[in-house]
């Protein structure tokens, strides 16, 4: 435990290695999927890849973690002798769980609890909370946490390319994303999240190599020269390609500061389907600098 006796919570959305989980003792509260052979705790009783081998079948519903999950975290925390906790979640344009988490914060007593909404899923919530991680580790205030963390957020940017809209549609979870046709012609979407929170396509290329290269260049067009910034990949059932992904961000943004690789998630893999490929990019220039460090 560190000095401060802060704990970070998490959800299973976030998509952070269980080495790193365990490394900054972070807390994740699962979220829940509903086949019709029953329910599922994301990440717990349940992998993506079978997940994805059901989808075919059967796309799941998706749910909040319950309340009770929720506190039976913070009894945890309590147990391990912190005092505060950041709690960094899932887009409120995908989920509830965000607000489930705040609403059960307002009722903790004995724990003092700063909740933030990601707007962002995968590497862009595993980002923000590893960066605060080691924020923890190097010993921040509370006081300076509070200050970065909206400015962590705000500045985390990032791009997926999935190989269909079919299972977002089906989903619903379609958010702002058009309709693009074209499965003859080989077009692939690439979506962010909008300011909103919620799911938006920000290109649309022909041919999944192209739309590789895009997600690459469009992520480095966001770094200024001379600035700090973690650089991260993910990959939804595409590990090969995520590979080649990750060669290609790293060659092209050399100077990043820390690397993130992770694999999506149960929840995210049922709202996108297979063959997904992410890359982000965190700046931390203004956050630092907000912190007063």
């Amino acid at each position: 435990m560190n000095k401060q006796k802060i704990a970070l919570i998490t959800d299973s959305c976030a998509d952070i290695m269980p080495t790193l989980l365990r490394r900054y003792d972070i807390y994740v509260v699962p979220l829940k999927l509903i086949f019709s052979d029953g329910e599922y705790a994301d990440g717990v009783d349940i992998t993506p890849s079978e997940v994805y081998r059901r989808l075919p079948a059967e796309i799941p519903k998706t749910t909040l973690p319950s309340g009770e999950a929720v506190e039976q975290v913070f009894a945890r925390i309590r147990q391990a002798g912190y005092e505060k906790v950041i709690a960094i979640h899932l887009s409120s344009g995908l989920s509830g769980t965000c607000n489930l988490v705040r609403v059960m914060a307002e009722q903790t007593d004995d724990l003092e609890v700063a909740v933030f909404d990601s707007l962002s899923g995968s590497l862009g919530i595993g980002a923000a909370v590893l960066q605060a991680a080691r924020w923890i580790e190097e010993g921040w205030s509370w006081e300076e946490l509070l200050r970065a963390i909206p400015l962590l957020i705000r500045d985390t940017h990032v791009f997926f390319c999935v190989d269909t809209l079919e299972y977002l549609q089906k989903g619903g979870r379609i958010g702002k994303i058009s309709a693009v046709a074209g499965t003859l012609l080989q077009i692939k979407p690439i979506i962010s999240f909008a300011a909103d929170g919620q799911l938006v396509n920000v290109a649309k290329m022909r041919g999944r190599k192209a739309a590789i290269q895009r997600m690459v260049q469009m992520t480095a067009e966001l770094v200024p020269r001379g600035a700090r910034f973690n650089l991260a990949v993910a990959h939804g059932d595409s590990l090969a390609e995520l590979i080649e992904i990750r060669e290609m961000a790293q060659k092209s943004l050399p100077e990043f500061i820390n690397f993130m690789e992770g694999e999506i998630d149960c929840t995210l893999g049922a709202y996108v389907g297979p063959h997904l490929l992410g890359v982000g990019v965190q700046m931390l220039d203004d956050a630092v600098a907000a912190a007063g460090r």
